[in-house]
Parts: structure tokens; sequence; C-alpha cells
């Protein structure tokens, strides 16, 4: 695929009605079962019985929450089976599965032993695009990558919103792709959907075709599930087959680049890259502060289209800026005019926990990122800032952490680790940047994180950022990531400008 030529308007949007209207009428009837409840099965459960689909719903636990949705389906008349997610149920013509289960599940062995074809909730999605009558096919502008999917995929829909688009930010943000799919807009149907799908989404979704999709970065992670790094890359990559317009890749990480190279488009499908240097032509890039647009312009090689500066990127940090360039690029591949991408991303706001500045207190500024829950990450969240006193530490998940150490030692004031893998950090700073003055809390306990701000405290300086950017799953100690990122912000709000129990901060 060439890194040249012109952007193609061509569509399959046309072909989806009757690709809709043929797959509402193969489920009428149809014994379909669905792997999983939560957000993603119980929508799937409905949309399928909706249309007329004999509906069991399959899930291995019965928690209090899964026999309440459980009860909610089997009111409408679905078959729940809670506590039995290997069985195949007698008869199943169909399996639509929710993004988690593993691709060696006993479930999906035996559908593939009785020859029953397997979709994921987006490959439903898709399949059902204009399956209502006279409901127009919304295109999808899709994003994926091990980091920055969300804030990416919200950037990009507050930039469509800001050009007068009915949109939604929808996926694996949270809200259901089906109904976004057969639903309308507050004021009307849908024009275009910003589309986040994971890696386990893309693996179950050989059909989605999007308009433009991005790759933002690529490292290792949920290999548990995939297998392999190639098997993961490779999920990764299907988010640019059959592309229409633009392959958005990151110039900065090669692997993006050879998944556009590898890619099945549509003839006339440009590969656009985006970079925090200074552009190339096919490129969006960052001029003196200035995020720029070298691709979609007239005579991109001599000219570039000013879109917005780095300030109106909130917050600026370098790969956030690197974000908005992937959520410019999207846009502009659908034709949204450069005013609207200023626009939408001065209104964007980030998600709690996503780089997130708490408060200032007695002249030490404290980070919330509790979502960098992987060292790729973390080293994004890290680079953001100098110098850092780092609150890390969790539940590892098979990472190693010598080579982040070893790119962020030259920021770091000192480190404070929590968690239940906090020696592997401390081992790779003892190897790596035995300068820094390290905190260990021998403690699993919620309450550590109030002891980790006050040993932070005290290690920093006026004009440190105290940065909690684990690069550790959080289920050692909370429920989720939000839960930690909660704990922090309150143990921050806590804090008075006392002196140290121990004397001045230490060097």
């Amino acid at each position: 695929m060439s890194t040249e030529g012109t952007g193609s308007t061509g569509s399959t949007e046309g072909a989806a009605g009757a690709e809709g209207a043929a797959t509402a009428e193969r489920l009428k009837g149809l014994a379909v079962t669905v792997a999983g409840l939560g957000i993603s099965g119980v929508p799937a459960a409905k949309v399928l019985h909706s249309f007329g689909a004999h509906v069991t719903v399959v899930n291995g636990t019965a928690g209090d929450r899964q026999r309440a949705e459980a009860a909610e389906l089997e009111a409408l008349g679905v078959t729940v089976r809670l506590g039995d997610g290997d069985t195949l149920p007698a008869g199943t013509e169909l399996v639509v599965t929710t993004p988690g289960w593993k691709p060696g599940s006993p479930l999906f062995a035996a559908a593939a032993a009785a020859g029953v074809e397997i979709w994921g909730d987006v490959e439903l999605a898709w399949r059902l695009r204009g399956s209502r009558p006279g409901q127009p096919v919304a295109p999808w502008l899709a994003v994926t990558g091990t980091n920055g999917k969300t804030t990416t995929t919200r950037m990009l829909a507050a930039i469509l919103a800001a050009a007068g688009l009915r949109t939604a930010a929808v996926g694996n943000i949270g809200v259901s792709l089906l109904d976004a799919v057969l639903g309308e807009h507050q004021d009307g149907p849908y024009d275009v959907l910003a589309v986040e799908l994971s890696s386990y989404q893309l693996h179950w979704a050989p059909s989605v075709r999007p308009h433009s999709a991005a790759v933002l970065n690529l490292a290792p992670d949920h290999l548990d599930w995939h297998g392999s790094m190639a098997a993961y890359a490779a999920d990764k990559g299907r988010i640019y087959h059959g592309n229409q317009v633009a392959c958005v890749y990151n110039t900065a990480d090669p692997e993006t680049e050879r998944l556009v190279r590898e890619a099945d488009v549509e003839e006339g499908c440009r590969a656009i890259g985006f970079t925090l240097n200074a552009p190339r032509p096919s490129e969006f890039g960052v001029v003196d502060g200035i995020l720029v647009d070298r691709a979609f312009v007239e005579d991109r090689r001599n000219n570039a289209q000013e879109l917005a500066e780095a300030g109106d990127v909130n917050p600026p940090a370098p790969h956030n800026i690197a974000n908005a360039l992937a959520a410019a690029a999207l846009a502009r591949a659908y034709g949204v005019p450069p005013a609207a991408v200023r626009e939408g991303l001065r209104a964007f706001r980030p998600d709690a926990h996503r780089i997130a500045e708490v408060a200032v207190v007695d002249g030490i500024t404290y980070v919330d990122d509790s979502k960098a829950t992987n060292t790729h990450a973390t080293e994004a969240s890290l680079a953001a800032y100098d110098p850092i006193v780092w609150i890390a530490g969790g539940l590892a998940k098979g990472a190693t952490f010598d080579e982040l150490v070893t790119r962020s030692a030259g920021r770091l004031r000192g480190a404070v680790l929590i968690g239940a893998d906090r020696a592997l950090i401390a081992e790779a700073l003892a190897r790596h940047a035995p300068q820094v003055p390290v905190v260990e809390l021998d403690r699993t306990d919620t309450g550590a994180m109030a002891a980790a701000v006050s040993a932070a405290r005290d290690l920093a300086r006026p004009g440190d950022t105290v940065l909690l950017a684990p690069a550790c799953a959080s289920m050692d100690m909370f429920t989720n990531y939000n839960e930690r990122g909660d704990a922090f912000a309150d143990a921050v709000r806590d804090l008075t400008a006392r002196p140290s129990a121990d004397g001045p901060p230490r060097p």
C-alpha cells in the first residue's frame, strides 16, 4: 500500500442495507447461543431476540449481577444458563460471543467441531447495519492500539460533533455498538460513528470494513488471550482491512505501518502517518507547537494546513498530542474542516484517571494516571513530566520493568511502590537507577494508597510531580483502576501544607 495517492470517496454503505436485511431474515427462528452476559452480552441477547432468534445465553459465573441480568432476559423469553460456560447447547446454529472469551474456550472448540459459525458482538452489529427499513447507514471511523484508544475515540467524536455531525463514541468504550447501529442520535439518524475496537473484538469481527481506521501503537499486552505477540498484532491489524479512505498509523511505531502495508484495502485508500515531529507529505505532525495536516490538502508536497495549537490539547502531554493527531487524521479523512478540529479538541475533556491533575499542594503537582496499567502506557505518562516522584505497583501480569526504568530513570526524583508485585519494580530500579530513592510499602490493603501519597510528598520538592502511573493492574488491592485512582485523589485532597514528619524533603 502506498503512502501517496489520492483518497477514495467510495463507500460500501449502499450494500450494507441489503446485507442488514439478509442478516435480519437469517436470524428469524435461528438457534443462537450468546457467550457471556454483561455490557455486551445482554444487548446482544436482546437484539437477537427482537429479530426472532431463539436465544440461549451461557455464562460461567453465577453471582448476584449475573442472576439479575438473567432474570431480565428470562422475562423476555430468553433462556439463560448460569454456571456453565463450557457446554454448547444442543441445536446451536450460531454463536455470538462477548469480547472476553478466549479463542481456545471449550464452547468454541465444540462450535468449531459442529461447524457452527462464531461472531463477536461487533460482527453482529456490522452485519445488522441497515436492517431497519429506511434507516441510513452510518460509516465507522475506527480506532485501536495498545494504549490511548478511548481518549482518541472520544477526541474524534468531539471533533465530529464540532463539525455539526450526529455522532457518538461507541464500542469498547462502554457504549454498545448494537445500540448505536440500531438506534439514533437524539437529533436523528447518526451521520458517522467513532468506534473503539479492542483486539478481543477485532478477533471475532472478520467482516468489519471501516471507512477509515487507526492503530495508535503496539506493545505486548493480553498475550495470555492471544497466545503470542504475532497473533495479537494480527488481530489489531484486522481494523485496516477493507478501509476505503485512510489507514492511519504511528510513524514512531514501525509495526503499525507494517500492518498498513499488509492490509487488503479498497483501491485508492491511503496510508496516513502521524508524528510528533514535522510531517512529511501524507502525514499529520507538529511544527513549532502547531498541529498540522500535510495529507488532506492541495499540493501536500509544499503545503500544510494548521489545525490547532498544542495548548488546545488537554492535557498537552506528548502521547496525548499523538492521540489528537490520530483523531484529527480520521476526522479529516471523513472531510471535517480544520476549524472543527480545533474546536473539538478544545471542547474535549479526558476521562477520569487518565493523566488527570488532581491538585497542587505546597508547590507539588499530583497527577492521577491510574489507567496506566501496563509499561507502555506508563512510559508515555512518565515522559510527560520531570522531575517525578513515581507511585507504582500492583499486579504485573507477567510484565518486566527493566526497559521502562532504563528509559525513565533520568526523570525520577523518587519512587513509592505498593501492591503484590512491587518487588519486581524495586529490583528493576536497583539495577538501572540505583541513585533513585525508593520507598516500598509492605501492605496491600486499600489504605496503602494514603500512605503512598504521604511518602511521595516527603520525597518530592516544590515544582515536582507526584505521578500515579502504576504499570500494573489494580485487582490485588482495588476493584478496578477507577477505585485505585479515586483512592489516590482522596488521599491528595486530604493533604495539608504540613512539614514532613521526617524533616525536609530528601534529595
